[in-house]
């Protein structure tokens, strides 16, 4: 209980103490408050090894793409990974849930970052231009984009289907998918106690390539995440 609550009051404060800092930096060009969120990403990776003994292994780092244009489908059981992943790959452009960007100040950040929102279950004219912002933000940057294709949190025995919304974008962008599997909530659960002295590992997995229908893009990326979650168990 006390490592969990140290963790919490540290984690916390110090992500408010970087959004404060880097307010100003609102006023200055995008990279400036990009390098406030691979700050955060490295203070999460801090104190989950100072406060709860975590061990943050990497694999697949040879399996990062290079040189060309890809988005990252990730799975997604807690907040470690919308942090953390900043530092492994260049800045992700993150699709995001329209609420998160309504949180006072760091909604902003998400804003300034260039992040991309949806209303979730929602036509909504918003979302109309979805793919079109995608299209433009990507020939315009060097970042990768990021989706949680589970849509949300899930615990870490949980496998619900994919949203379909990743083939989509699989399929409308014409450009490599870089899977990666992630143990977090083993760690740090979307509910109840953080556990500590474990690993959690980023599991980057092979790409995959354009070319293949969205259905069986779907179940390759599905299995794939699946299957590599399981032998992480």
């Amino acid at each position: 209980m006390i490592r969990n609550f140290l963790f919490s009051v540290s984690f916390f404060s110090g992500i408010i103490i970087i959004l404060i800092i880097f307010l100003p930096s609102f006023l200055f060009p995008q990279k400036v408050v990009l390098f406030g969120g691979k700050l955060m990403g490295y203070w999460t990776g801090f104190c989950l090894k100072f406060f709860l003994n975590t061990k943050i292994e990497i694999k697949g780092r040879e399996n990062i793409i290079k040189n060309e244009k890809f988005f990252i489908a990730a799975s997604h059981q807690s907040m470690f990974e919308t942090f953390y992943l900043q530092i492994i790959f260049n800045s992700p452009i993150f699709i995001l849930k329209k609420e998160l960007t309504l949180i006072p100040i760091f909604g902003w950040y998400l804003k300034k970052i260039g992040s991309i929102s949806i209303k979730r279950n929602k036509i909504a004219k918003d979302n109309l231009d979805f793919f079109g912002n995608i299209s433009e933000k990507l020939m315009n940057t060097k970042r990768p984009l990021i989706i949680f294709p589970q849509g949300t949190r899930v615990l870490p025995h949980e496998r619900p289907p994919f949203k379909r919304g990743v083939s989509r974008i699989y399929e409308q962008l014409d450009i490599i998918c870089q899977p990666v599997a992630i143990n977090s909530g083993h760690v740090w659960p979307k509910r109840g106690s953080k556990k500590d002295k474990r690993t959690i590992t980023v599991s980057i997995l092979k790409p995959i390539r354009p070319g293949v229908s969205k259905d069986e893009f779907l179940r390759n990326l599905e299995n794939c995440i699946y299957a590599e979650l399981d032998l992480l168990n």
